[in-house]
This record gives C-alpha cells, sequence and structure tokens, in this order.
C-alpha cells in the first residue's frame, strides 16, 4: 500500500505537462484467435461392389452355427451393392465369429456386428457394422426366411453388414429396409436361435455364434418327388398308412385327380404326416386326418416348401365307403393338407369335394378309427398316424 501511495503521489506533483512529456502510447494487445475446432473426417463414401451381377448371380451363403446350417440364397438383382458387401465382408472373414446378438422369439435374429466377434466389445452389440451402403430397393417384402438389412431408424442410407432374418412374416420392416436374401434352408435353425432365453432388449443370454460363412454356387434345383412319374406309374403307386388303430392301405386315381395324387405322395414321402392324427371322427360319414398342427413337431423343411392350396379337380367319382378324398375350406381351391375316407355313402359330398383314391386294404382299421369315443366330433383318445411309407411300382 505504501509504495502504491509514493507512486501517486509523485506522478501527481510532477504535473501535466511532464505527465503527458513522459507517457509512452500502450500497445493495445491483439486478440487471440478463437480455437478452430478439427475437421470432422468425411462421412465414407457408400460401399460399391466391385463385383458383377455375374459374378454374383445364382450365390448362396451358407452360414454355420452349432445349431445348423442356415443357407441364404442372394438377390443381387434386387440388391447388388448389399450382396456384394455381404459376399465382400464374408470372404475377408468380417462374418465368421460373429453372433446373433438379438433375438425376438419366433419373430427374427439380427446377427453380423462386428462389435459381437470380441467378447470385450460384446457391449457394444447392435451399433457396429452400420452406415456403409446406401439403400436400394425397399419394395421387398419381409415374408418368413427374408433376410434384410438393419439401419438406424430414420436413416435408410445407414445399412451394413447387420442383417435380419425373418422368422414369420414382418410387414413392419416393408417400405424401410433393402431385403437381399431369402433363406432356402435352415429356417427351423434360425427359429431355434430365436427362442433362446434373452432379455427385456432381445439381447441372448447365449448368443449363438456364427462359426463359418461360405460363399457358393446354388446348386441345381432337384424336383421334388413325383414331379415325373406317369398317370400309369402313379395309378400303381400305394400308400400304407400306419395308424394307431392298425394299417390302412390306400390306392390312387391320378387319372382323374393328378395334382392332388402327386401333392399326397410327395407330402408323405417326405414325412409330413407322420406324427398327425385322425383329429375328426363323424360317425356314419367320414373320418379325418393330415392337419399339419396335428403334429408334435415342426413339419420338417423339406415339406414345408410343398404345402400349399391346391386347385380343385372335382371329378365323377362317387364319396362311396372306402373313397379318399380332400377336405377344403369354403373356397374351391382351398385344399391342402387334410383328407379324410368315407365311411359310408356320402351323395352331399359329389363333385364337390376332390377324390383323388381309395381304400384298398384297411377297411376295418377305418371302421375301427369312426368307433373311437368322440366329443363332438373330436376323439377323446388321439388316433395317431405313425407314418405313411409310399411303395412304388
Amino acid at each position: 500500500m505504501r509504495l502504491l501511495a509514493a507512486v501517486t503521489i509523485g506522478v501527481m506533483t510532477a504535473g501535466p505537462a511532464y505527465a503527458q512529456a513522459t507517457q509512452k502510447p500502450r500497445a493495445v494487445p491483439a486478440k487471440p484467435a478463437a480455437p478452430t475446432k478439427p475437421a470432422a473426417p468425411a462421412a465414407p463414401a457408400p460401399f460399391v461392389t466391385p463385383l458383377s451381377l455375374d459374378e454374383m448371380r445364382g450365390k448362396q451363403a451358407v452360414l454355420t452355427t452349432a445349431f445348423g446350417d442356415i443357407v441364404i440364397d442372394l438377390l443381387p438383382e434386387d440388391a447388388p451393392n448389399h450382396v456384394g458387401l455381404f459376399i465382400t465382408t464374408a470372404r475377408e472373414g468380417g462374418l465368421t465369429g460373429t453372433t446373433f446378438h438379438r433375438v425376438v422369439r419366433q419373430g427374427i435374429v439380427v446377427g453380423g456386428d462386428p462389435f459381437t466377434k470380441d467378447p470385450a466389445t460384446r457391449v457394444k452389440a447392435g451399433t457396429g457394422g452400420l452406415n456403409l451402403v446406401a439403400a436400394e430397393r425397399v419394395d421387398g417384402t419381409h415374408t418368413r426366411g427374408a433376410v434384410s438389412t438393419v439401419i438406424v431408424p430414420g436413416r435408410p442410407d445407414s445399412g451394413g453388414t447387420q442383417f435380419y432374418i425373418c422368422i414369420v412374416d414382418q410387414p413392419a420392416l416393408d417400405g424401410q429396409h433393402t431385403v437381399f436374401g431369402r433363406v432356402s434352408e435352415g429356417l427351423r435353425v434360425a427359429q431355434r436361435i430365436s427362442e433362446g432365453t434373452a432379455d427385456e432388449k432381445g439381447s441372448p443370454a447365449e448368443p449363438v455364434t456364427v462359426t463359418a460363412v461360405v460363399i457358393r454356387d446354388r446348386p441345381a434345383e432337384v424336383p421334388p418327388p413325383f414331379s415325373a412319374e406317369t398317370v400309369e406309374q402313379l395309378a400303381r403307386t400305394t400308400a400304407v398308412i400306419e395308424t394307431s388303430k392298425g394299417t390302412i392301405t390306400v390306392g390312387f386315381t391320378p387319372d382323374k385327380a393328378p395334382e392332388h395324387v402327386r401333392n399326397f405322395l410327395r407330402l408323405a414321402a417326405l414325412g409330413a404326416y407322420d406324427g398327425t392324427t385322425f383329429h375328426r371322427v363323424v360317425k356314419g360319414f367320414v373320418i379325418q386326418g393330415g392337419m399339419m398342427n396335428t403334429r408334435p413337431a415342426p413339419l420338417p423343411e423339406a415339406a414345408e416348401k410343398h404345402v400349399h392350396q391346391l386347385k380343385a379337380e372335382f371329378n365323377d367319382q362317387l364319396h362311396d365307403l372306402g373313397v379318399l378324398s380332400m377336405a377344403r375350406q369354403a373356397a374351391e381351391d382351398s385344399a391342402s393338407t387334410s383328407f379324410f375316407i368315407v365311411t359310408a355313402r356320402a351323395s352331399s359330398l359329389d363333385q364337390k369335394y376332390t377324390v383323388f383314391g381309395k381304400v384298398l386294404d384297411g377297411l376295418d382299421v377305418v371302421k375301427a378309427i369312426e368307433a373311437v369315443a368322440v366329443t363332438g366330433e373330436a376323439p377323446v383318445e388321439p388316433v395317431t398316424v405313425t407314418r405313411v411309407r409310399v411303395v412304388t411300382p
């Protein structure tokens, strides 16, 4: 304080002229420049496949897991860059070791995130491998078996290596995500993966790992059973229906209903009817079986693709005792897998249902099934079809 007072007094007694003469101009310090922010790195250009359509056509991806293989038919005509990225990533090993990091029970499974390779980075699952490829066609339908790209919500050009597999139809994904493949084999494997224990966000307690991914040429399609046989050959073919009440042998009339005969024999040969029941018994009328929802186990995949509605083949065969005919809904062309055996003359069914065969042996077994106790039309104790064995000439 004292020193400051002395200095002040000395300046004041010297007079204003001295003060002006001895005062030096003060430099005005330059205003410091505002620190510059580092430029944000430029977003990488969207992936454009170096592979031609010819190099990608007819390709399949085989994903191997501990539960089995999932085979995906790739669709380069619809999404060339998505398919090209998938093929390139797979060939470089980018998908091997990843896990299915999100599941919705019997709904979808999600894989392809590189962060899931390393247990140390799996906490980031769902955030890796994105923003690599621009949206392509988004008009693909997310039906059962569709393989589609994962995107950041609201950002259609944020797809990458992550993908969905639809276990059932997912129409809510239509118009937003690019479908670039469809599962041709192993959908049951994907379904089993979806059924694993998961938390409320869909994170599996024990994620299933993709142990290998192979890109291969699609094998030549093998015609389904009973596609090429002549009418004469089909007429000499029989089916042995083994049930918990005994055995029924049926023959066929392919000259009257060729597609119904082929359909029944095809499904029988592929094991579709094994384990079904005669679920409906109407005494003095019919016994009915062949409904797939009566199976204790899922339908074999090989058979599943051949379950479809059939165009009616109504004909002049009468619904007499022992006749084999096809059940349907109200629509004439709605027959699919369910069949019935007539237990008494049923003229009301003539030319309204497709007759395609008749019982050759085992009418006593048909009658034994008709005689079981029922509640309404449902047997009190199920009559099981243990196997349908096809006998060819």
